[in-house]
């Protein structure tokens, strides 16, 4: 079997699906090793174009099997594309160049760290980025790599500052992070996800099991002590590696790592971190960003030990409080667009029934006075089929909401009987407190008539339907008020609506 190689500088690496953000993570990670890059993907806009033409990458929008240059050494491509299926990978098989995966890479560069995967099934990018900015902040020489876009890392998804140590996001979704080899594991939470290829829950454990049995001798497992599945698969493989370092951090942790003296007012969340008296202030929402932030301090300060043979000191929890005040998220994290005729326009890429709920309670208890609408879109047929139940009590904290089609994966098709519109019918079920507005409707101007002015007089909030996000541009703005927060939440491309919306106020003036 062909080895990824150790040194790439001067190597021509071609990448297929490009714009993904592993991709262009590992991108910026492969140019800074001497690697010459070129891409292609299709040519819809994502934030990732930017980075990648940043890094001056000759970019295909298209998939041809004439994109692949004569000089290529190496192709890299996106684990939602095949070899059979995609017409670079099929001429690069031809042609006998070297294939491999994002996963495949990613356990390549494990190999040469001293490696940290941060795992579970909602928390990994703001955890990594958390990481990350304690990484620089304490001079340590490590490579960060994130799934999105960090606004403390220059707004790109990596931290490049050293080869010593490697932190990076590692994804579940058939079993890919067995593919990485850390000496640490971050696990912030295990829970049914992945329908289509964990059919149960006990399917998806076993494969976070599988992962962490992976650890060599003294590896350390850091999980989350408030997190059901993340303890339970911290017992299962106590019972068969007691060789492994187990630290558990969170509200319900002991020790070290334990969260005490939790407050949260308007714009804040103030916390101390076990037996240490350094409060610690973070400007986002939520519990778990408080949650995510100790992990990385964990992590962190194991990564730091090996450095320093201590613990952190005085002067080390000063820069890591500071590190953690200046933390303003990442992309489609809890991230603020802006505040627009004071309507707070906010996206986040939450698309878990568990992520959408404390992502909702989090906003609501930052910002407790004000009305929070809720735009959500729902990401793959199996997920939502499996935890429909479970979607719709999750919108309970929204004080109104808006909801779209499904949106499918390219696994995936869709499943006859059962579409966005049964959701909001469910939900129109679930809240009948809330007005409901088909917006798809020929009526529809009728009824958001009707509504403004009943909600004039009793506050009554609303549940609205389209299709597709951006038929709702011009229903919301005749809805939204002064002092509202409206977000945009799931893994589809609802985020253009909230764009729009801020688009749309600023040129009304």
């Amino acid at each position: 079997m062909i080895q990824f190689p150790d040194k790439l500088e001067g190597l021509h690496i071609h990448l297929v699906g490009a714009k993904g953000t592993g991709m262009t993570a590992l991108a910026e990670i492969l140019q800074k090793r001497g690697a010459i890059l070129t891409g292609s993907d299709v040519a819809d806009v994502f934030y990732t174009d930017r980075i990648l033409h940043s890094l001056g990458i000759e970019l295909f929008e298209n998939f041809d099997k004439k994109n692949l240059p004569i000089s290529t050494d190496i192709v890299i491509h996106s684990a939602a594309y095949s070899r059979e299926g995609n017409p670079e990978l099929k001429a690069a098989t031809h042609r006998g160049i070297p294939i491999f995966s994002y996963p495949e890479v990613l356990g390549a560069l494990s190999l040469h760290s001293s490696s940290a995967g941060i795992a579970g099934v909602h928390g990994k990018t703001t955890t990594a980025a958390l990481a990350g900015i304690l990484i620089k902040a304490l001079g340590l020489p490590a490579t960060v790599l994130a799934g999105s876009a960090i606004s403390n890392f220059d707004d790109r998804c990596t931290l490049v500052q050293g080869e010593s140590f490697f932190i990076a996001e590692t994804c579940e979704y058939r079993k890919h992070f067995l593919n990485f080899k850390p000496t640490w594991i971050v696990l912030t939470s295990v829970e049914s996800d992945h329908q289509d290829y964990f059919p149960t829950y006990e399917s998806i454990r076993d494969a976070f099991v599988e992962y962490v049995l992976s650890l060599p001798p003294n590896g350390v497992l850091i999980f989350c002590a408030d997190q059901k599945g993340a303890v339970e698969v911290a017992d299962i493989v106590l019972q068969r590696r007691r060789d492994i370092k187990y630290v558990e951090y969170g509200f319900l942790a002991h020790g070290k790592y334990g969260i005490r003296d939790f407050q949260t007012k308007a714009g804040a969340s103030s916390f101390i971190v076990g037996e240490s008296s350094f409060p610690i202030r973070i400007h986002l929402p939520g519990r778990h960003l408080v949650q995510d932030s100790v992990a990385a301090i964990a992590l962190v300060e194991q990564i730091f030990e090996t450095v320093k043979s201590r613990p952190f000191e005085e002067s080390e929890w000063i820069s890591v409080g500071e590190a953690l005040a200046a933390f303003r998220g990442s992309k489609r994290r809890s991230e603020i667009i802006g505040e627009y005729k004071g309507i707070l326009i906010m996206d986040d890429y939450g698309h878990h029934p568990t992520a959408i709920k404390t992502t909702i309670e989090g906003i609501k208890k930052f910002w407790p006075h004000r009305r929070l609408i809720v735009d959500f879109m729902s990401h793959t047929y199996t997920r939502t089929i499996a935890l429909q139940d479970d979607f719709i009590s999750s919108l309970d904290g929204a004080d109104s909401v808006l909801l779209h089609k499904i949106y499918a994966s390219a696994r995936e098709r869709p499943v006859s009987g059962f579409n966005g519109r049964t959701l909001y019918q469910k939900l129109c079920e679930h809240r009948p407190e809330l007005f409901p507005m088909d917006l798809e409707r020929d009526t529809r101007q009728k009824e958001i008539a009707y509504y403004k002015n009943k909600a004039s007089q009793d506050q009554t909030g609303f549940v609205a339907y389209s299709d597709e996000p951006l038929k709702a541009l011009d229903a919301l703005s005749n809805l939204l008020q002064p002092g509202d927060v409206f977000l945009t939440l799931g893994a589809g491309d609802n985020w253009k609506l909230g764009k729009a919306l801020a688009e749309k106020i600023e040129k009304n003036g």
